[in-house]
């Protein structure tokens, strides 16, 4: 099977937005120029836009996750969920207390 190829951080696609963006701002470029790097700047920012959306989902949904934690005397968050069940990294049932 191929290998997926190698994503660029959001640190990095960030910096090339600001390459983008202060080039434009330094001016001095053709209309051509300025247009390709216009739509290379909007291409990067809907990417880092999208990289923050999905980052801010996990944190909510961690949040989330973690306050309907049992707490640690064995008595139950109001708000947990009856079936509420800790899982491993792999998504299946933990076989042990995880913060006893």
């Amino acid at each position: 099977m191929p290998k997926e190829p190698k994503r660029d951080t959001f640190e990095q696609l960030y910096g090339r937005l600001d390459e983008r963006v202060n080039k434009l701002e330094q001016g001095g470029l053709s209309l051509d120029d300025s247009i390709a790097l216009y739509e290379e700047g909007m291409q990067l920012a809907r990417e880092c836009q999208e990289r923050l959306d999905a980052a801010e989902l996990k944190v909510t949904k961690l949040k989330e996750s973690f306050a309907a934690l049992p707490q640690r005397n064995g008595s139950v968050i109001q708000d947990a969920p009856a079936d509420y069940e800790y899982v491993d990294e792999d998504g299946e049932p933990a076989d042990d207390e995880p913060f006893a």
